[in-house]
């Protein structure tokens, strides 16, 4: 049952990571001033390339 569980928990990590990665991409398709008004952080920034790659939702936190 140890092998389940953990596909399970890579499963639901998996699936997190994924729902992070599309609101990070809507919020980053956003204009500047927008992403300005809600807050968020990086709007000051440049637009540099989302933070979350290959490895991040696998246990590499």
């Amino acid at each position: 049952m140890f092998i389940l569980s953990s596909i399970g928990r890579l499963a639901t990590e998996f699936s997190a990571a994924r729902a992070r990665y599309q609101t990070e991409r809507a919020i980053h398709s956003l204009p500047i001033e927008l992403q300005k008004d809600i807050g968020w952080p990086e709007a000051a920034d440049a637009k540099v390339g989302l933070r979350y790659g290959v490895g991040t939702w696998a246990g590499a936190k």
